[in-house]
């Protein structure tokens, strides 16, 4: 029955998305639903930007070892970059009218940072989306008798399908009904391992020594490194496509603004009941052991509740994995077709041949993705090393371009160039510090430099 269930779901998923495709006339609907989402897509959209397999897999794992000082990256710093991005990112970008954050270095550089951007962009997705089909996969195989393997081309043959068909309207739209799934079977699970465990209380009680710590021991190197996992989402992710696209499809710059703030709250709230969740499994189950701890809480919902809860809990899973997967997949084909392809035939691509490139593309990340996701399985890992590349090469450029008039294209591309080196090579050495702190450093410093050495020669572009 749960298998049935299952089924059901995916089938239906697959419905929305050739019902989305109706919907998509251009480009401009493929990437950005043509900018038309009401709030509650664009804030549901947002909210399932980063609520997947890391979420739910990998920073319930890591609580359990670590706690709250290891899971500051996610939940907190995802929810940390959501504000952030509303705050100071979001109006200057959202009036330049562009269908990609390639479209926005462009704006402020010039084509040839553009083309750079992107390069350092369009490589990142891959882990990303390979991390959600691992996740699928291993929901899969909870459930059926699938091998990892084949649980991913599954898992990979089903997103793309409904990306491929309705591309940001299919994502908007099954965002919204995947946030329900989550928010219901997050709450109906809480609800039971509370019951279960004798009141929340009582699992606060028996929680490891360390599991609520926030804040880091006393010393520099503690509190920089403490700094450094709330950077990895809060600002790494800031220059990422998936978030652009998601903001950029609200139907005007408030709306996206308040999509950002709600997001933000609502996953930092939801985002902490899966760490609950595995709390209260090594409470109330100590004797379920597992190697892959990454599955706890799929095993401590079949092993341990009902048919009912069984569904709701795999409905809300599925729902999360496939709503960052579809969402990473959008990403970088977007970047490939307008920031890549594009260029190269001088604005004699039509739009209509333009929405087909979309859509092959989608199916090129997500065959890379598959390679990609055979060779590692570690989500927690997968994800976080895509923000942290992010970090260190593009942040800097981005944001000195929107608020420092100096900024010029040198500096920019030394930025890039410089920043993700030093990470490269700082990361093969045991330093006390984080990498990509250092790596960030090098970054601005770069930046600065190189702007001061090489001003630009024309204008540049001015926050409004």
């Amino acid at each position: 029955m749960l298998l049935t269930s299952i089924i059901i779901y995916l089938f239906l998923t697959l419905l929305v998305g050739a019902f989305a495709s109706k919907l998509v006339k251009g480009s401009n609907d493929f990437v950005l639903a043509g900018r038309s989402l009401p709030l509650f897509l664009s804030a549901s959209a947002l909210f399932a930007t980063w609520f997947g397999s890391e979420t739910i897999f990998g920073a319930s794992s890591i609580y359990l070892e670590e706690g709250l000082q290891g899971v500051i990256e996610d939940p907190f710093g995802g929810a940390l970059c959501l504000v952030l991005f509303g705050m100071f990112f979001l109006r200057p970008m959202y009036r330049m009218g562009v269908l990609t954050i390639g479209d926005v270095f462009k704006k402020i550089y010039g084509n040839q940072i553009e083309f750079t951007a992107t390069l350092f962009l369009v490589p990142i997705y891959f882990g990303y989306v390979a991390a959600q089909l691992v996740a699928m996969s291993l929901v899969f195989g909870a459930v059926t008798d699938l091998s990892l393997m084949e649980g991913i081309v599954l898992s990979a043959g089903i997103v793309v399908f409904y990306t491929f068909l309705g591309g940001m309207w299919a994502i908007s739209i099954t965002d919204f009904i995947q946030t329900l799934m989550i928010v219901i079977g997050l709450i109906s699970v809480t609800v039971m391992v509370s019951n279960d465990a004798g009141g929340v209380a009582n699992i606060l009680e028996k929680a490891p020594e360390g599991s609520f710590q926030f804040l880091p021991e006393a010393g520099f190197t503690s509190w920089v490194n403490y700094f450094g996992a709330w950077i990895i989402l809060g600002l790494g992710s800031i220059p990422s496509q998936d978030i652009y696209q998601r903001v950029m499809s609200s139907k005007s710059e408030d709306v996206a603004v308040k999509s950002t703030y709600l997001a933000g709250g609502f996953y930092v709230t939801f985002g902490l009941l899966p760490l609950f969740i595995a709390l209260a499994a090594q409470v109330l189950y100590p004797e379920l052991y597992l190697e892959n701890k990454q599955m706890l809480l799929p095993a401590m919902v079949l092993a341990h509740s009902n048919l009912p809860i069984q569904i709701i809990f795999f409905g809300a899973l599925i729902s999360a994995i496939m709503s960052t997967a579809s969402s990473g997949l959008l990403a970088p084909s977007a970047l490939i077709s307008e920031n890549l392809i594009r260029p190269l035939f001088k604005d004699k691509l039509s739009d209509h041949h333009l929405l087909w490139i979309l859509r092959g593309n989608v199916i090129f990340v997500a065959i890379v993705a598959v390679y990609m996701a055979s060779q590692d399985s570690n989500i927690y890992e997968l994800v976080a090393s895509a923000s942290i590349l992010l970090l260190v090469s593009l942040f800097a450029p981005l944001t000195a371009g929107l608020y420092w008039k100096k900024a010029s294209p040198v500096g920019a591309v030394a930025s890039m160039v410089f920043g993700m080196a030093v990470y490269l090579i700082v990361d093969n050495f045991d330093f006390e510090i984080s990498a990509h702190i250092i790596g960030l450093l090098a970054s601005i410093f770069a930046m600065i430099t190189g702007s001061l050495a090489f001003p630009r020669k024309n204008k540049s572009y001015e926050l409004s």
